[in-house]
């Protein structure tokens, strides 16, 4: 069974273009799925039942996983199994039919323009470290790329002349971005003074490439100092960056594109919030609400 999980592995790594976080997931998942079939005596990918996957998704739940990480392990184990009955290896695909558990959709939290404005504003500038967060808030806010893709971005990547950026996205998919003139300039100043040429943009104290948990300590303590929520993270820029497009009128789709969704559904849970906004003003100020 072994054997059969590192192919696919490979096969996603290699011809899928799966991002390292994505591949450590699956791998993750799927040894725990074998773990549970060998402790269940079934030795065997191809002797697996609907009512044995039935039971490791009811031991999951057991354990305490929420149904967010139950649905996700699920798209693993079917995606293994739909590869192998493609490569001719199964016949039968026992995960056809199983329904991957109902989700309750969360509004995403976003911070208001003001809010965003006071917790851009935070940084002194009066170091390089200060500068450095100042150049990676703005990029954060005026492009609404994952932290991930934050941290990937070396500095021939931004044109400054066309005010782009080009960004690394899930499966290893580029794309160009354009980028505002506030994270222009303050990119600019942080290269003047950084004093370094290392490939990547963002550099942490030691001259190294950041990493995504370094972003998330650095603006900490600017969120701290604003007195902003807590729940506030680097992914709420990208959040409020949508939020607010949307909100000024910009299509749908457009917003799919700068986001790098692949589907535009994933896209629309950002029509929720402004619509959820529409219906609160709506209440607050319409005579017969």
């Amino acid at each position: 069974m072994q054997d059969y999980v590192n192919k696919y592995l490979a096969h996603i790594e290699h011809d899928k273009n799966f991002s390292l976080q994505t591949l450590r997931a699956y791998q993750n998942d799927l040894n725990q799925y074998l773990s549970f079939l060998r402790n269940e005596r079934c030795c065997d990918l191809g002797n697996v039942s609907r009512l044995l996957l039935r039971k490791f998704l009811a031991f999951l739940k057991e354990q305490g996983y929420s149904k967010a990480t139950i649905a996700r392990k699920l798209v693993s184990i079917r995606s293994l199994h739909k590869y192998l009955c493609r490569e001719g290896i199964l016949e039968f695909n026992p995960v056809e039919n199983i329904r991957t558990p109902k989700l309750e959709r969360k509004l995403p939290e976003f911070m208001s323009v003001n809010d965003t404005e006071v917790l851009l504003n935070q940084p002194d500038l009066h170091s390089s470290l200060s500068i450095r967060d100042s150049a990676m808030m703005e990029t954060l806010y005026s492009t609404g790329i994952r932290v991930s893709e934050l941290v990937g971005i070396d500095v021939a990547d931004v044109n400054f002349l066309e005010g782009v950026v080009k960004v690394k996205g899930k499966g290893k998919k580029e794309r160009l971005l354009p980028i505002g003139n506030y994270a222009l300039n303050a990119i600019r100043l942080y290269l003047d003074k950084r004093g370094s040429d290392n490939q990547a943009l963002f550099l942490n104290k030691c001259g190294g490439r950041l990493t995504d948990r370094s972003v998330a300590r650095a603006l900490e303590k600017y969120i701290k100092k604003a007195g902003l929520s807590s729940k506030i993270s680097p992914h709420t820029f990208r959040h409020s960056f949508a939020t607010h497009l949307l909100d000024q009128g910009a299509d749908l789709r457009f917003v799919q594109e700068l986001l790098g969704h692949a589907n535009l559904s994933t896209t629309q849970i950002y029509t929720h919030i402004t619509t959820e906004r529409l219906k609160q003003v709506y209440d607050r100020t319409h005579p017969r609400a």
